[in-house]
């Protein structure tokens, strides 16, 4: 069976409260060996780092999301940069705008993202990137700031010419469970255009579950159908897709 990596689930989520031994015994079934488990604020964080220290196919990757920027404390980034001492956290992330929800003030997404992209940089780790209705002006802050071992552009859904951008600054691409859909002819299309060195899979458990799970909670083990659509669509074998993706996640992540 291959091994998998899901590059991005929040295994922290209470979605996951009463099952989370029973979601990870079917990650291990469905051939996933490795889930990098990405917190979205300064209490998330903690847990997933405490999720990882429990689970050893867990890692961790600490941040807060741009929709509860405007939440975070006065020592956010001293408390980040706490967690990420852990030799289980592999990234600052996942940070970026959010401009499509707006649910915190968009100086304040800013402000936040600077600051966690400076975190990443100090610390010399990979940035995991969130961004919708905002690549352009996501991408700006990144041309002026971005850390030495740059990061990935998460659950990417942009055009063309933003793709091209995030590749042009040396981001990988991660792509997940919508490339599943029937009307995402778009996105299918736009996979073929990424170097399949800079490509990444990911679930965004539990969000984004893949047909034919669609509108149900997603979890890890759902990964692989994302994996044999990627495949299909790329001409490639899952096996080799599944080696591929695992060099890309350990040259980002580990190295």
């Amino acid at each position: 069976m291959a091994s998998f990596i899901d590059t991005h689930a929040h295994l922290s989520s209470a979605r996951y409260r009463s099952d989370l031994d029973s979601v990870l015994e079917r990650a291990r079934a469905a051939g996933v060996g490795t889930i990098i488990n990405v917190g979205t604020d300064e209490r998330d964080s903690a847990e997933v780092v405490a999720q990882s220290e429990i689970f050893p196919q867990v890692w961790a990757a600490v941040g807060v999301h741009p929709h509860v920027a405007a939440e975070v404390s006065p020592h956010f980034i001293e408390n980040l940069a706490a967690l990420a001492a852990n030799r289980r956290v592999l990234a600052i992330g996942e940070t970026g705008l959010d401009f499509y929800r707006d649910l915190s003030p968009r100086h304040q997404q800013e402000k936040v993202f600077r600051e966690q992209l400076a975190l990443a940089a100090a610390l010399n780790k990979p940035v995991i990137i969130h961004s919708r209705e905002a690549h352009a002006q996501t991408l700006a802050v990144l041309r002026e700031m971005a850390p030495p071992r740059l990061g990935v552009a998460h659950c990417f859904s942009g055009s063309l010419e933003e793709l091209n951008a995030f590749l042009e600054l040396g981001f990988y691409i991660s792509i997940a469970g919508p490339v599943t859909y029937p009307r995402s002819d778009g996105l299918r299309a736009l996979l073929k255009e990424i170097p399949a060195d800079r490509l990444l899979l990911e679930t965004d458990a539990p969000y984004l579950a893949p047909q034919p799970h669609r509108g149900k909670r997603n979890e890890p083990a759902f990964v692989k159908l994302t994996y044999e659509q990627v495949a299909l669509t790329l001409k490639m074998e899952p096996a080799q897709l599944a080696h591929q993706v695992r060099a890309n996640a350990a040259r980002l992540f580990w190295t």
